[in-house]
Order: C-alpha cells, then structure tokens, then sequence
C-alpha cells in the first residue's frame, strides 16, 4: 500500500522529537565523536545528524519506540544534514552520507518493528528536509538589509545532494519541514522537481510543512498562512501543514484555516505545548493528544504527530485517540473555473 493509499483510509501519525529523545542518552563529546572522528579538529557535540553515522543504534532504536507507539511515518534524522548547515562543524563533505545513513536507520527500525509484528500495517519513511541555518529573503546583517549569506543556486545545489542521500537510501516520501523562509522551501521543491527529472524517474510524494511563529498569524519572513499555501501549491504535494513553534492549543486556528483552503492532505504536528522558563516542555501526552483528538474530529486533519518535546508517548496517546476517527476528505475542485 503507497502512503497516499493510507491517507485515504486513515489518519496517518508521524513521530515526535528526535532531540528531546537524544537528549535522554546524555552523550558526551566522546559519544557524538565515536571512533571515526575521534580527532575532529572541532567540537562536534550537538551535531545530532552524526549521530546516524557515530551511533546509528541509538537512532535506530528511537525510531523503534515510535514505531512501537504507533506512528506510521518515520522521518529521518536529517534534518541539518546538507552542506550548509554541516558546515557549522566543517563537515559539509558528509551530507549526503549523512543521508544516506539517516535513512537505513529508519529501514533498519521498521524491518526490527516488522520482525515483532508481522501484521503490522505499511510504514513509511520521510525524508527530514529541514529549512536550514541560512535565509534567503533576511538579511543576517542589520545594517545591509540588502545582504544575503547564501544564494538560491548555493541552497539548490545542497538540497540536491540532501535529496540525492534519501532517494538513494530508500525514503518513501520527501518531507519539507519548519519551513520559516518560503524561497528556502522553493529552492528545495525545486531541487526535487530538477533531480528527479535529471534522473528520469517519477517524483517521490512531497510533503510540506511550515511554521507560525507567533500570535501574528505569519512565518518568520512575513508571509501569511494563506499566501505560504499559496507559495507551495505549485509542487503538487501530498500535504501542507505546520509543525514546531507553537503548542497544539496556539496552533489550532491555523490548521482550522489551512484545512479550509488546502486542496491537498493536511498534516499538523506541533510543539508539547511552549517551552517554560528554562526551556523544557511540560505538556503531557494525554493533553497534546486531547488538542489532536480534537482537530481529527472537526476533520483538520490527515496527518498528525508530534514537534519539539513530544516523546512516544505523546504519540502512543494521538495513535490511540485518532484510530477511529475518519480523516478529512479533500475538498472538490471545480476544474472549469
């Protein structure tokens, strides 16, 4: 069964946060370093996408607890894995290895998953395409406002070779996510669209997921929710959704909006609640998944899991809510306007 199969039978649950489970593990320095950049000229400490090379058991096993809890899409841990922003840690030469590596954790979990429950139903890997560390519509420089650290050829050519690393280890689907700069979000559709024709084969589905910064209603570079659908309709994608910055209950209005003019899926996976005052998240999983429950039921949704702080069970409790509940249907289009 093709994830857009599942999508018309069900309310299909992605996992939750990679960081807040790393952070469980309390690595040290030695442990993100492992034995094959032991010598690393730079610290390398909280570069998690290492992570799937260093200690692709620790990955592999996180996915397996979202599994378990019953997500059905997984998504790589690659979410910082492109040449630009492994360059914080001159390691730029590694992301598509990176990739490559993030996506056979995933298999590696689901095929461990699959072993234990043989009647299980499909599971599905995203591939984590993240927004990067640079912006092409802000200036980093307050006093050239005209400036711009990177070009949009330099952020296609690196999310080519991001997708080429997750084509090549075997993603289902390719998830734009936490999208705060549409043009970011445009180079990467582009680059999948231009990659996928250079290689001759059909497109993987695209998913597309973008983030409300605040009470404004609007992304970080200003755009509005409808004018962001707007900016990404043109990819054809499977879903457009939101995830992180807001917690389930700041998030609601936005997704009751999205839902109102997306012709595609939706999906929506929000923060455990907002960071308290030493960042840390407090929302427990029985009232995220209240907040989820509740968008299944006034169909919202499609798609839903868990951002920043959520933990397998948060999405043990969304899986178990929304199993029953029948996904949102998409809407008619009049082709003959």
């Amino acid at each position: 069964m093709s994830i857009k199969e599942a999508l018309q039978e069900r309310i299909l649950v992605i996992d939750g946060a990679m960081g807040t489970m790393i952070q469980r593990h309390k690595l040290t320095e030695e442990d993100y370093r492992g034995t094959r950049f032991a010598n690393w000229h730079s610290d390398v400490k909280g570069n998690n996408d290492l992570l799937c090379i260093t200690q692709p058991d620790i990955i592999t096993g996180i996915h397996l607890q979202y599994l378990e809890a019953g997500a059905d899409i997984i998504e790589t841990n690659t979410f910082s894995s492109t040449s630009i922003a492994m360059a914080d840690y001159d390691m730029q030469e590694l992301a598509y290895e990176l990739n490559v590596a993030a996506a056979k954790c995933v298999q590696n979990a689901i095929q461990q998953y699959k072993a234990k429950n043989p009647n299980s139903t499909e599971k599905f890997i995203a591939g984590s395409i993240g927004p990067l560390n640079k912006t092409l519509s802000l200036s980093p420089d307050v006093n050239n406002p005209g400036y711009r650290a990177v070009t949009f050829d330099e952020v296609v050519i690196a999310y080519t070779e991001q997708i080429r690393g997750l084509v090549d280890g075997g993603v289902d689907v390719l998830l734009v996510e936490t999208i705060f700069d549409t043009l970011n979000a445009k180079a990467a559709i582009f680059a999948i669209k231009e990659y996928f024709r250079s290689i001759g084969q059909p497109e993987l589905p695209i998913m597309i997921s973008g983030t409300i910064t605040d009470a404004s209603g609007r992304t970080l570079s200003g755009q509005t929710l409808e004018a962001f659908y707007t900016s990404v309709a043109h990819a054809k994608p499977l879903s457009v959704g939101l995830n992180c910055a807001l917690g389930a209950q700041e998030m609601r209005a936005h997704i009751e909006e999205l839902s109102q003019i997306a012709t595609c899926y939706t999906s929506a996976y929000p923060n455990a609640g907002l960071p308290n005052a030493m960042g840390e998240y407090d929302e427990a999983p029985h009232q995220t998944a209240h907040f989820i429950e509740e968008w299944a039921k006034n169909k919202f949704v499609n798609i839903v899991g868990g951002c920043c702080g959520t933990t397998p069970d948060h999405i043990k409790h969304m899986a178990d809510n929304v199993r029953t509940i029948q996904p949102r249907n998409l809407p008619i289009v009049d082709k003959t306007i």
